[in-house]
């Protein structure tokens, strides 16, 4: 859950540099050098306070966990020898353009809960660095990727103080700063910032035996203590599974207590909380010269393009949706529907029939769409007045009817049959036509 936080953003589909989206990233969890952030919206330091209860010779580790844009320029091989800066190098099997790519980072430490008494302050150094990587065709030297990053300075406040009570109760704050020394020119903006920040910036905390109070669902007689605990820039959550209470995540987006990924998602597709399913189906879509871009963005959007080309239907069959709620009541395990139109005896899409107008309507029949204007979706107004076919009389768990319905006119009518995808219009919305 961790990993998804660090990277929630990371790459936007479609997953090119050259996407115009792609041009403005990592919106969570930035901490930028204090020079840069005081008059443009961007902070410089995250406060995390929680409640806790240790027990006696108890530690507490904490672990904070960033990344550092690393600047991926692009460079040619000159016939006579040499490089030249490009904005494209086109490669047999990816279009390398420049990137900035993130490189995961973190500062760790662990400290008697004791020692917090008196405030902790750790300071810490990410030096400046160069790498280059040469670029091969048939053996023979084509470029080289040329990466560059920038030296980034923090530090770590650590502090516990007892809460006044019986009940043994510490309020721990934990406070993250960029310290970087770094005063922007009139022509840096936040693409220079970015290469000194702490990039998707967040706090792992751990105690060895005690516990700590949910931040945002704390007992009845800690809620008093826990209103008076000051977040800014992040929202702490207990982690882990449910019933666990060792270790909190202090995130810079909101999350529920014991957040956890779907078990349907097949793997990380970095964009900013949008359903699995249309992102794997969208990416399959690329074209082959867009899919050979994204993959010479990053390797990480290489993997996403990789990943929908290689999803079998059943994975992706299992995208489409869960109904979590009801696994308590019916016992079903996950991946096991709680109801299964096939096997119920009382419905049958391709048979049923439905009463509209005094007409009987089910598959086959012609009908004129009427949509309602207050309750369907906006884009079927535009199919008022057109004809249609319907395919199946479908049952909703609430007793409702919707017909499933394929335009008369429609020249991907049979593709769109095939696969199982219509338009869905209730009773009051259709009127019967002359026809089968």
């Amino acid at each position: 859950m961790a990993d998804a936080v660090l990277f929630e953003g990371y790459v936007l589909y479609p997953y090119r540099a050259s996407a115009a989206k792609n041009r403005l990233r990592w919106q969570f969890g930035v901490l930028v050098p204090p020079g840069y952030g005081a008059d443009r919206g961007e902070h410089f330091h995250q406060r995390t306070e929680c409640l806790m209860e240790p027990r006696p010779g108890d530690r507490l580790a904490v672990e904070l966990r960033f990344l550092r844009a690393r600047r991926r320029t692009v460079e040619r091989a000159l016939p006579g020898g040499g490089f030249q800066e490009v904005d494209e190098l086109e490669l047999a099997d990816r279009v390398l353009v420049p990137w900035d790519e993130g490189v995961e980072d973190s500062v760790e430490l662990v400290v008697p809960v004791e020692e917090l008494a008196d405030e902790l302050v750790r300071p810490f150094h990410l030096p400046a660095g160069r790498e280059v990587e040469p670029l091969r065709a048939d053996g023979a030297p084509v470029g080289r990727l040329l990466r560059r990053w920038e030296r980034t300075d923090g530090l770590l406040r650590l502090s516990a103080r007892e809460v006044p009570g019986p009940y043994g109760v510490r309020l721990l704050t934990a406070v993250v700063e960029n310290t970087t020394d770094w005063t922007p020119g009139p022509d840096d903006g936040r693409d220079t910032a970015l290469a000194r920040s702490l990039v998707s910036a967040h706090l792992l905390l751990g105690l060895d035996r005690g516990s700590f109070l949910s931040p945002t669902d704390p007992p009845e007689w800690a809620r008093g203590a826990a209103a008076e605990c000051r977040n800014e820039h992040t929202w702490p959550v207990l982690a882990g599974p449910p019933g666990r209470d060792r270790v909190v995540l202090s995130s810079p987006i909101i999350l529920e207590d014991h957040p956890a990924i779907a078990p349907e998602s097949p793997g990380a597709l970095y964009d900013a909380t949008e359903i699995d399913e249309i992102l794997a189906l969208r990416t399959a879509a690329l074209t082959d010269r867009e899919k050979r871009e994204a993959r010479g963005t990053d390797e990480r959007a290489g993997a996403v393009i990789d990943l929908a080309d290689s999803m079998p239907p059943e994975v992706l069959e299992r995208l489409h949706g869960a109904v979590r709620g009801l696994r308590e009541i019916t016992g079903n395990a996950p991946g096991q529907p709680w109801w299964d139109p096939g096997d119920d005896p009382e419905v049958d899409p391709e048979h049923d029939r439905v009463l509209v107008d005094g007409r009987e309507v089910g598959a086959g029949s012609r009908v004129l769409l009427r949509p309602g204007r207050r309750r369907t979706d906006a884009q079927d107004l535009f199919l008022d007045g057109r004809t249609a076919v319907v395919e199946a009389v479908l049952h909703d768990v609430d007793g409702a009817v919707h017909l499933a319905v394929t335009l008369e006119d429609d020249p991907g009518a049979d593709l769109w049959r095939a696969q199982g995808r219509y338009r869905y219009f209730q009773p009051d919305e259709i009127t019967p036509l002359e026809g089968p």
